[in-house]
């Protein structure tokens, strides 16, 4: 009690609005920006391996994973330091330091013109952004998840006791703050990463969709430091997970040393440690331990869970965003979860829980939380049969051992063609529907005596294009793009049957020159009304329209008949390669739905669960326990990405969904057997045994430290009392 008096001496006098602290609100904002900054970096991270780094799915997914895992690891160091040695202050504004410095660095690595000697757009030195990348992720995760165990405690110290009602409205703001800062940054990083900066070419601007996040966390970090003096900053006093660390490893250690047969067994093994602690603290841990067990299922929910940012990032990309009010990029279809969120949190508390209970079904928390991992589940199946659909769109490209030739007749008059086996007849400035595949070589007969034998690269897609060369037609090879075009955009190239040199540019993009009968390069148009500007070296121009979806590729044909007059964009044929992304993103919302749904009914009960079964002073190792489940689930993801050789997609999402569906078993069977206690009772039982314990054994030890000639008086005296008694 003198120790808590004096503690609330010390406290510092915080100014007071509408009943609240004052400090408090530095310290919501702080978060907001925070989270802003977190999850906004975090949203287009998965696309920043990929496009940027030029990683494969499977190892952008890998290290996309191993970096959450760290952020859900590290809070536990972040606990212990906070706790045992800095306090909860210095722990914030110390590892705030370390977040932002690598959210700079991530910012930094972001920026392709640090090693484009050449002035290409392309980073002529990967190795460097890759090195600063995973520094800059190093120590985003050591900053992030540091904190995360410190800022929401640190808020609630800044009340007195007798606010209690003002505590729980403020943990309601903060967790208002997370999903505020969360659902603002994966809306708006999206939109800058999508667009183009540079100092000599102009390329996806990461550099600001790292930058703005970097920002954010500079604000946050001043506004934190800026409530310091209104805090109310309690010394640290040791850490509770130690204690139980220490406590289980002596139970552990003290039993092998008893396994013996000659030593009696003890009804559970944590009374072991009885030698050295106290029965409570044993009893709590039993308690603890208890609820830990139930939480061995659990990262196979948050394996699923966390492949929003991903996976299912990743099949956003082959889809297509336009929903005519506005385009949706791939990365910011994770909006959906936090939006879901505020919406399906009130209706299943207000709603769906109450007409649960009026229909006297037992909905208790370990089955919310089944019901939660199997919805997670479904999500993964739905998912599967999205990614059957998107693969039906997406063209069939040659294997290592084939080659693929689509036609193109530059010839003002019908050719019949036949290649190999396949027969068919092209009409002036047309190409063939599909491409044909092959084996290395083509015998290629165009309607004349003449027979041009082709040969083909293995694994390769081709545009052979006939023109006339004399008096006898002539095959030209080029290569196409054997993969869907990146980020959405889409590919297009010119062939120039015109009798001239011509110049294409559209935005700021320039084709360069293209002499007659040849194939400009491929340049990455982004979706919507594209202008292609044609002009030659005499001023002529015409300007050429082509609405363009997501990831399709076309080669637009300018045809000898070509003239610059007020109809010459209609002389101009395109020619289909690959088709736009067809399948609409909108379909990924019922999976959305449905993880969001598990994550409501499964993280918000199992919070309320590990709470409601956690002694007083050990919710926080529960908490612990839970971020470390997160941590788990990440790293199953970045085992079977690696390890999975499951060539479809669809398959590893049946996979997942399968292996949730086996866990939800295991899991429901574990939850059966589980009774449900009562910490406070139990507590309260130890302290009132407690004080009885201590009397006996202050009374023994009085006993045993007794000089024994005394111990002899009392006997003597006791006797001659008791005589005495029997003689009245």
């Amino acid at each position: 009690m003198a120790e808590e008096d004096e503690k609330r001496k010390t406290r510092p006098k915080s100014a007071v609005v509408c009943g609240y602290p004052i400090s408090i609100f530095f310290i919501v904002v702080n978060e907001f920006c925070e989270r802003f900054s977190y999850y906004g970096m975090r949203a287009v991270l998965v696309l920043y391996f990929k496009y940027f780094l030029r990683w494969d799915d499977d190892f952008a997914t890998t290290i996309y994973h191993t970096f959450v895992a760290l952020c859900y690891l590290t809070p536990i160091l972040g606990a212990i330091v906070a706790d045992s040695w800095l306090g909860k202050f210095k722990t914030i504004v110390y590892l705030s330091i370390v977040y932002t410095l690598g959210q700079i660095i991530m910012a930094v690595s972001a920026i392709h013109d640090i090693t484009d000697t050449n002035k290409d757009g392309t980073p002529d030195n990967m190795t460097v952004h890759v090195a600063l990348s995973m520094v800059g992720l190093m120590l985003i995760a050591l900053g992030t998840g540091g904190i995360k165990p410190c800022v929401a405690a640190f808020g609630g110290d800044q009340f007195e006791d007798h606010q209690e009602k003002q505590r729980s409205t403020f943990f309601s703001i903060f967790y208002l703050s997370i999903n505020a800062g969360s659902l603002l940054s994966t809306v708006i990083t999206p939109i800058l990463r999508a667009q183009e900066c540079g100092i000599h070419t102009q390329q996806k601007c990461y550099p600001l969709a790292f930058g703005v996040p970097a920002a954010l966390m500079v604000v946050a970090l001043i506004v934190f430091i800026v409530g310091s003096g209104m805090y109310n900053k309690t010394a640290p006093q040791g850490n509770i997970m130690v204690k139980v660390c220490k406590c289980i490893g002596f139970a552990v250690k003290n039993r092998f040393r008893h396994r013996s047969s000659q030593y009696p067994k003890k009804e559970h093994w944590m009374d072991w440690a009885e030698d050295k602690y106290d029965k409570l603290l044993i009893a709590q841990v039993k308690m603890v331990l208890k609820v830990l067990f139930l939480y061995i299922p659990l990262p196979m929910f948050w394996a699923l869970f966390d492949q929003q940012g991903s996976r299912w990032t990743l099949q956003a990309t082959t889809m297509d965003g336009d929903f005519g009010v506005l385009i949706i990029q791939p990365d910011q279809m994770q909006t959906v979860n936090p939006i879901l969120i505020l919406i399906l949190v009130p209706i299943v508390d207000s709603l769906i829980y109450p007409l649960i209970s009026k229909c006297k079904l037992n909905f208790s928390p370990l089955r919310r939380m089944t019901v939660g991992m199997f919805l997670a589940a479904m999500a993964f199946v739905a998912a599967g049969l999205v990614q059957i659909q998107i693969d039906q769109t997406l063209p069939k490209f040659p294997s290592s051992t084939e080659s693929q030739v689509k036609f193109i007749n530059m010839v003002n008059r019908r050719l019949d063609v036949r290649a190999g086996t396949h027969q068919f007849t092209l009409e002036p400035f047309t190409a063939n529907d599909d491409y044909l595949t092959f084996e290395q070589i083509v015998d290629l007969n165009l309607g004349s005596n003449v027979t041009y034998v082709k040969s083909l690269q293995d694994g390769s897609r081709n545009t052979m294009v006939i023109v006339q060369d004399g008096g006898e037609p002539r095959p030209l090879s080029f290569h196409d793009i054997t993969a869907k075009p990146e980020q959405g955009a889409n590919a297009i190239r010119f062939f120039n049957g015109f009798d001239s040199a011509l110049n294409v540019t559209v935005g700021n993009q320039d084709y360069g020159e293209t002499v007659p009968n040849n194939m400009s390069t491929y340049v990455d148009v982004p979706q919507g009304d594209a202008q292609f500007r044609i002009w030659n070296s005499a001023g002529q121009e015409c300007v050429y329209s082509q609405k363009l979806g997501f990831g399709s590729s076309y080669t637009l044909i300018i045809p000898p008949t070509f003239t610059y007059d007020q109809n010459c964009s209609q002389s101009i044929r395109p020619v289909m390669n690959i088709g736009q992304n067809s399948f609409h993103m909108a379909w990924q919302i019922p999976q959305y739905f449905l993880i969001t749904a598990g994550e409501v009914v499964f993280s918000v009960t199992g919070l309320e669960f590990s709470y409601s079964q956690a002694p007083s002073n050990m919710k926080s190792v529960l908490q612990a326990g839970w971020l470390l489940t997160v941590a788990v689930g990440n790293i199953i993801v970045l085992i079977v990405a690696e390890a999975a050789t499951l060539s479809e997609q669809w398959a590893e999402y049946i996979l997942f969904a399968s292996l949730l569906v086996v866990v939800c078993f295991v899991f429901a069977f574990m939850a059966y057997f589980y009774t449900y206690i009562d910490p406070t009772k139990i507590e309260a039982e130890f302290a009132q045994k407690e004080p009885e314990e201590k009397g006996k054994t202050k009374s023994l030890e009085m006993v045993k430290k007794m000089d024994p000639v005394d111990r002899l008086d009392d006997d003597s005296s006791s006797s001659s009392s008791s005589d005495n008694e029997e003689k009245m």
